[in-house]
């Protein structure tokens, strides 16, 4: 079914505001994919904040013109169904989990940051962890040598009085 020019617009513009406000773009073909798969990955998408589109490439390069995602407008050819997000890696941690387990789903590039990235710039970006898990890594290399410290205060301490620590030491 074709879309008049005003749908057309339409479209246009709800994916220009997907562009304006994401900063990751990964583009996938999904030629072969059964419904009930394409489900689970809507599904899953929608979960991890990716909004996931399938569109005419004509409509798509049209939304991303002028945006950080025009770089891959040359790539845009064939059945592909396109991810955006706004969390720098969960578009590409949605769409690359989900092709480890369907043969099916084939990356075929994306962008982040202004510049394209192949099928294994994307994988990159999907294995690196979430902000989550890098805000408590950073909050555990900080509080580190903290806790070094109160152990050390501790011991010594304990070796110089024999008892009790100070409640400073065993707070921390």
């Amino acid at each position: 079914m074709s879309l008049n020019r005003s749908e057309k617009e339409a479209v246009i513009n709800e994916v220009t505001s997907l562009a304006a406000k994401a900063q990751t773009l990964v583009m996938a073909e999904y030629r072969g994919i059964t419904v009930a798969d394409m489900t689970k990955l809507r599904t899953e998408a929608r979960s991890k904040g990716v909004s996931l589109s399938v569109l005419k490439n004509t409509l798509a390069r049209r939304a991303v013109a002028g945006s950080s995602f025009e770089v891959v407008g040359d790539q845009m050819t064939g059945p592909l169904i396109y991810g955006f997000s706004e969390d720098a890696v969960a578009a590409a941690k949605v769409v690359a989990d989900f092709a480890k387990t369907n043969d099916k789903l084939v990356i075929r590039g994306g962008a982040f940051g202004g510049k394209a990235l192949d099928v294994e710039g994307v994988k990159q970006l999907a294995n690196i962890p979430t902000k989550e898990v890098l805000l408590a890594q950073l909050l555990g290399l900080m509080q580190s040598p903290i806790s070094r410290t109160a152990r050390v205060l501790a011991a010594l301490a304990e070796k110089r009085g024999g008892g009790e620590a100070p409640a400073e030491a065993q707070a921390a």
